[in-house]
């Protein structure tokens, strides 16, 4: 019988200054929901389906600086159509798709960094050989 797993990342939790704005718009960006209502500094929000991680948003008095120590890989199958639908819910484009790069880069709303990443050729999440 296999040992059930004693760890496990239950929630990534984002600091954000602007925190209605980044609740909008992760919460478009991914299709998650709020567990439960969000108070005036705390929100999580889970895939409806259950398959990916929790996202944790929380009110901070600043923003993020510029050696930030993170940023999400949001794969995609359609990446310029979804890079364009994530500028228009509220994120700038940093650095577009580019011939010979499988990714563009983007901001959310408080200016935490994003990649999209084209996952045409994957398969099961690596790049097909």
């Amino acid at each position: 019988m296999t040992e059930l797993r004693k760890l496990w990342v239950g929630s990534i939790v984002v600091e954000c200054k602007n925190f209605s704005e980044m609740f909008t718009f992760w919460k478009a960006a991914l299709g998650y929901e709020a567990r439960d209502p969000p108070s005036e500094d705390w929100v999580v929000l889970h895939d409806p389906e259950g398959k990916g991680p929790n996202i944790s948003l929380q009110k901070v008095g600043e923003g993020p600086g510029p050696d930030y120590r993170f940023h999400f890989d949001l794969y995609s199958s359609a990446p310029e159509e979804e890079g364009q639908r994530l500028v228009r819910l509220g994120a700038r484009m940093l650095e577009p798709f580019q011939e010979g790069r499988d990714f563009a880069t983007l901001q959310d709303p408080d200016g935490n960094p994003s990649d999209v990443i084209d996952t045409r050729g994957f398969a099961f999440g690596q790049r097909a050989a």
